[in-house]
Parts: structure tokens; sequence; C-alpha cells
């Protein structure tokens, strides 16, 4: 029989948790951290920092009206509109945050002259610093895109860099690395975290500087009378396209990107376009093709899976057709290479409609008939002259003479089905006026007697 063994001690047992946790060194971590709380915050140049902090806004909160009411009859009022005014005005706005960053300057030379430490005053300088840029990018620019850049962006660098910490964090995100080739030499060339972060602020950067080039270029190319819709449509398109490019481009380069070792990912990308971008990358050639090829353009009136309406606006994945009814449907650019499209303004903005009626055979005058329905649609609004309407007879039908009056319009784009009701309705006033009657179907029952109808069985 086996002895089972002596319980283990209190003592023991602690010892072992102690041993798991690392008790002493987490002990001796908060120690080392409150003494240097101690001996670094309790002071009397940290309070006496801080009375100053607190005894600023007081001023700031007297001044700041005043110098608000300075900027905005001086400055604002004097400068012309657009940026200057925006920014003027987002001066006044900040009237008194700028006046507690001069009252903090003013308190932090004179610690500075002193000789006294005023580390304290610099991180609310530098925190401050930050707010008022954050709060003048989003004013100037009124853009929630942008502000959150700034916000995530200077923000947390101006923390960083009041805290003293700024330095370190940068160590630790260019330690950050991955590998991602080899130079000519054979030296391992590596792109840190930091590089990335630059890489996007810079290309922040130039992407709204693209933007705002982009923007000018197309009010300068809209306002050219020379160069076609379908033409104006593809250089937008172009820039679209080479703006974001070019902005991705130059950013790689202020930062020092190594471009040789793409070549390595080039099979890789090529593959994920191929298999996930395929449909995307067929909208995109597809909305060049029909650019290049003239077979739709802005203003053109076409009909396309049902849907009759105007080209709005052609991008570089769909094309936008407004309705009659008010409605955008936005239809993907290779829905017309390949289910094909009708283009009524394609090369010409006229359209022959038809309007179909009948007349009962008592009509004594057809001919009378055809040219009454003709200068009924020859008087009514939007029917072109020339070339002039044309009222044909079609056939004899079972129970009514048909004709098809055709008229032509040059305006599709108003409508279709409403100047085709517009001629209708004249036409039955006309009628109704000449006496010419319109039919409307016959169905005659016979009932036969049970006699006659057994007759017909045995026959």
């Amino acid at each position: 029989m086996q002895q089972s063994p002596p319980p283990s001690s209190p003592r023991e047992d602690g010892a072992s948790l102690g041993e798991l946790f690392a008790v002493d060194a987490m002990r001796e971590r908060l120690q080392g951290i409150a003494d240097w709380f101690g001996a670094q915050m309790l002071t009397i140049d940290v309070a006496l920092q801080g009375v100053v902090l607190l005894a600023a806004l007081a001023p700031a909160a007297l001044f700041g009206p005043q110098l608000k009411k300075l900027i905005t009859r001086e400055i604002a009022a004097r400068v012309p509109e657009g940026g200057l005014r925006r920014a003027a005005g987002a001066l006044a706005v900040l009237a008194t945050p700028i006046a507690l960053f001069v009252i903090l300057q003013l308190a932090a030379a004179a610690f500075r002259i002193l000789g006294r430490p005023g580390a304290l005053i610099d991180a609310g300088l530098s925190l401050l610093t930050a707010w008022i840029v954050i709060r003048l990018v989003t004013l100037v620019i009124r853009s929630p895109l942008w502000s959150r850049v700034a916000f995530y962006v200077a923000w947390p660098i101006a923390a960083l860099d009041a805290f003293g910490v700024l330095d370190e964090a940068l160590r630790q995100l260019e330690a950050f690395a991955v590998p991602i080739g080899m130079d000519a030499k054979g030296i391992p060339i590596n792109y840190s975290a930091f590089d990335f972060l630059r890489t996007v602020i810079v290309f922040g950067a130039l992407f709204w500087i693209a933007s705002l080039v982009n923007r000018l270029m197309k009010s300068r190319l809209a306002a050219v009378d020379e160069l076609t819709a379908s033409f104006k449509a593809l250089l937008f398109k172009i820039l679209d396209v080479l703006t974001p490019i070019v902005a991705l481009l130059i950013a790689l380069q202020v930062v020092g990107f190594p471009f040789a070792t793409l070549a390595v990912f080039g099979g890789a990308v090529g593959l994920g376009i191929g298999l996930g971008l395929q449909r995307t990358v067929s909208n995109f050639f597809a909305g060049f093709t029909l650019i290049a090829d003239k077979s739709i353009k802005p203003g053109d009136v076409i009909e396309i899976g049902g849907t009759f309406g105007w080209v709005t606006e052609m991008t570089a994945r769909y094309v936008s057709v407004r309705t009659r009814d008010g409605t955008e449907h936005l239809v993907p650019n290779d829905k017309f290479l390949e289910n094909g499209v009708v283009n009524w303004s394609h090369t010409d903005r006229s359209v022959r409609i038809h309007a179909k009626f009948s007349v009962a055979y008592a009509t004594q005058d057809l001919r009378a008939v055809k040219k009454l329905a003709e200068e009924v649609a020859l008087a009514t609004e939007r029917v072109l002259k020339t070339p002039p309407p044309v009222c044909n007879l079609i056939e004899f039908g079972d129970s009514a003479i048909d004709f098809d009056l055709r008229f032509w319009i040059n305006d599709p784009a108003t409508g279709l089905s409403n100047v085709k009701s517009a001629v209708m309705l004249n036409l039955w006033d006309a009628f109704r006026e000449h006496g010419v009657e319109i039919p409307y179907p016959h169905l005659d029952i016979r009932l036969l007697r049970a006699s006659a109808a057994s007759g017909l069985k045995e026959a």
C-alpha cells in the first residue's frame, strides 16, 4: 500500500505562487514607479507649474473674446471670400485657446529666465498647440475625413512628444520591420512600421493636393466648348485614375521605398487582379471602350434592360441613367457591351413615335381620317413639321380598320409617352368633332335548342 505524500505547508504553497506570478519583481517595479512619481511629480516645481496652468485660464477667458472681436473686425471682414475668409473665421473661433497659448508661452519664458524647470508647462503647450492645429484644419477644410486624419495623427504625436516618449516610440516603430527583398549588393531591405506610417501621412497629404488639382482641371476642361461631351468624360475618367496613382508613387519616392522589390510581387498582384478583381477590371476597361467608341455619352437618351432614361454620368465602374421617375439606375459598364443598348440619340436626336388607332367599318371616307390624323399630330406641341407626320392604313381587322400614325420629335429626354398621350387626346377630340366612330370589339353568342344540338351530334 502506497503512502500519500505529506501535505505541503502553507509557506511552501505561497512561495510557489510567488515564483509563478513573479510577485517580488512586480512589487519592486511598482515601488520604483511610486518612487519616481514621488520624486518627479510631487515636488514644489511641479506644483508651481500646475498652479500656473490653472491660473492661465482666467486671463485667457478674459482676453479671448476681445481677441475674437479684433480678428472678426480687422481681419475676417477685409480678406476675400474663400480659404482666407474661412481661415480668418477659424482664428476668431479659436481666439480663447490662442490667448491661452500666448499666456503659456510667456509663462514658459519666465520659468526659463528664472532658471526653474518648466517641463509640465512645455507639455501643456505641446498638447494645446496640437489641439489648435487640429481645430484649424477641421474648420478650414470642413471635411470629416481629413478631420479624423488630423485628430488620429497630430494628437497622438503631440501627446507622445509632450511626455518625452516620442523618440522611443519612433525607435520601436523602426525596430518592427519586415524584409521585402535584397538590394544589388545582397543587403536585406526592410520595411518598418515607421516607414509605413510615413507613407500613409505623405500619401494622405499628396492625395488631398491631387484631389484639389483634379477638381481644378475638371472645372477648366468643362468650360472648354470645343471639346465634345464624350471626350470630356474620357479625360475626367483618366484624371480620376491617374491622380491617386501619381500621389502614391510620389509618396513612395519621398519615403525612399525600393521600387525594385515590387517586381517580386508582380505575379501575385496580377493573379489577384485576374481572380478577385476580374469584374472590376472588366467594368473599368469597358468604361474606356464606351467613351472611346462614342456609343453613349452624357446627355444621350438610352434604353437598356427595360430602363429608359438619359445618361447623367459615366464613371470608371458604372453609367448613371436617370429615368423620368427621378430614379438613378447605376448600370455596370460591361452590361452595355454584353447586352447592347438602344441609344435614341446616338447620331441624331430625332425619334419617330407610333400612335395606333382604329375606326369603325361604317366610316365612309378613310382618306379624310388619314388626313385628319396627320393634321392633329402636326398641331401638337413638340411634334416636328419636318419630316411631317404620316398616317398609314395597316389592315382591316376583325371589328375595325386599323391605322398607324407616325410622327417625329427631337427631344426624347423630355419623354415619349407624354407626347404620344397628347397626340392621342387631340385625336380623340377631333374624331368626336367630325363624327368618326372608334369601335370596340363585339362578341356574338348564339344559343341552340337541345334538339338542334343533338342533331348536330348525330350528324
